[in-house]
C-alpha cells in the first residue's frame, strides 16, 4: 500500500524562513533516472500543479508529481543543519542503497 511522503515541522519553517509561500512557490520534490545509484532526487522551489500531491503545514506546501509518489511512498522529507552545510533531506525506505551525497539512490 502506499503512503504519501511526510513532511517534517522542521522542513516546513525553513520554507517559512525562505518565504516560499510568499512567492506563490513550493517546495518540489521529484525523483528523475540518473545519478551514480540509478535514481536521484530533484528539489527546488516551483508553481504546484495540477496534478501534484500538495503536503501542507505552517502555511507552506510542498509537492510531488505523481510519477514520482511511488518512489517517495511514506519517505520523510526534512530539513538538516550540518557542519558541511544546510538542506533539505530525503529518509526513504524504498531505497536499497544510498550514494554519500543523499542525492542519488536505489531501489
Amino acid at each position: 500500500m502506499q503512503l504519501p511522503p511526510k513532511v517534517t515541522t522542521r522542513a516546513f519553517e525553513r520554507l517559512a524562513e525562505i518565504g516560499a509561500a510568499d512567492q506563490g512557490q513550493a517546495l518540489r520534490v521529484a525523483v528523475e533516472g540518473g545519478g551514480c545509484s540509478g535514481f536521484q532526487y530533484e528539489i527546488a522551489l516551483d508553481d504546484p500543479k495540477a496534478d501534484d500531491l500538495i503536503l501542507e503545514g505552517s502555511g507552506q506546501k510542498v509537492v510531488v508529481d505523481s510519477i514520482s509518489l511511488p518512489f517517495l511512498s511514506n519517505a520523510v522529507i526534512d530539513f538538516s543543519e550540518e557542519l558541511i552545510g544546510a538542506r533539505f533531506v530525503i529518509e526513504n525506505p524504498n531505497a536499497t542503497s544510498a550514494c554519500g551525497c543523499g542525492i542519488s539512490f536505489s531501489m
